[in-house]
């Protein structure tokens, strides 16, 4: 089995990096805790056609899919950019997509494309009667959506942001403020189906993707600062302790990257992937977190400076470790699907 990117995934990587890199800034991030959401960065997304480029080509996309929608949260998640790809893009706009409904297309696909639009996707609500009720919190993304997939037993309803019963209170997370507190009240939803598993499926490779992007770039960043640093009249990366955790490190990161492939590629294909997800969640959330306190150690002191660039890094592995549940949560998941 061959993981190496195509070169569809490659260019969309390339390019993605590079726009990235020329607005992704401190400066542009703001301190600590603020913005949440680029909405100029996505809309140059759009222009440049990275964010229809993965979706079906029968709804105006580029015709490519789920391996080159990780590719592009990767680079996300390398910048620790502030942008709603997973949940607009990767998750809403491709089951959407799929559902090849001409009138949600027009209203909700063609503006997420052209970056004039924001879905957010929730779950634990409940329905009646096409009314959808109930209460989430920290919902990413969900301060600045436009609407929301929201799941219920009955379905998945796609609910706006405007309609009758709905409340979304902005929500700070833990390093950005773009979470919202959804209640609904007998919100009108438009029926979108049986496809939560999608959603889910979708959300958690996605999630894998980014927090790969995230581990890599704050290893990166250690590196270099250990080939510079010095402590005693030595750099560190001199010290035999220090090069063994970069070691460890380099193979946690290694580790997400296999799982990463393996589950989204099974879930490409459609394939069974139930296990291959599981394991590659519970080495987004443990490597996650190996490296994010290896990156900081390492650092000394300024490691632990919120205003300090490597503390994005560790901010977005630490929600990303715990989003969908941690590593213990992925090892009694994978003991429930092994023992079937």
């Amino acid at each position: 089995m061959d993981f190496s990117p195509t070169e569809a995934q490659q260019d969309l990587a390339a390019l993605t990096r590079r726009i990235l890199a020329g607005h992704v800034t401190p400066e542009t991030l703001g301190p600590h805790g603020s913005g949440g959401f680029d909405a100029p960065l996505w809309t140059k997304l759009a222009q440049s056609g990275v964010l229809d480029a993965a979706l079906p080509a029968a709804v105006g996309g580029g015709g490519f899919g789920l391996l080159e929608q990780c590719s592009v949260l990767i680079e996300i998640g390398r910048a620790v950019a502030p942008l709603p790809y997973l949940a607009s893009v990767v998750q809403a706009a491709a089951v959407l997509a799929e559902l090849g409904r001409p009138e949600l297309v027009e209203r909700w696909l063609v503006p997420v494309s052209r970056g004039a639009a924001v879905l957010a996707v929730a779950s634990g609500f409940r329905e009646t009667g096409g009314r959808v009720s109930g209460v989430q919190t920290a919902v990413p993304f969900a301060a600045f959506a436009d609407a929301l997939l929201v799941e219920t037993p009955g379905g998945v309803f796609l609910v706006e942001r405007d309609a009758r019963g709905v409340s979304i209170a902005a929500q700070q997370t833990i390093d950005h403020a773009d979470a919202g507190l959804v209640r609904l009240d007998d919100a009108p939803g438009t029926a979108l189906g049986d496809v939560g598993q999608a959603l889910r499926q979708r959300g958690a490779v996605g999630l894998c993707a980014q927090q790969l992007g995230v581990v890599e770039r704050a290893l990166e960043l250690t590196a270099a600062h250990t080939r510079t640093r010095e402590q005693f009249g030595h750099v560190l990366g001199g010290f035999q302790a220090v090069r063994q955790r970069l070691a460890d490190a380099y193979l946690d990161v290694e580790a997400v990257r296999l799982t990463l492939w393996q589950a989204a590629w099974r879930l490409s294909e459609g394939l069974p992937a139930d296990t291959e997800m599981a394991t590659a969640k519970y080495w987004a959330a443990e490597a996650g977190h190996r490296v994010a306190h290896t990156a900081v150690h390492l650092h000394g002191g300024v490691g632990i400076d919120v205003e300090h660039p490597l503390h994005r890094y560790f901010a977005a592995a630490k929600r990303l470790e715990f989003t969908g549940g941690g590593a213990t949560a992925q090892l009694l998941t994978l003991g429930g699907l092994l023992a079937r």
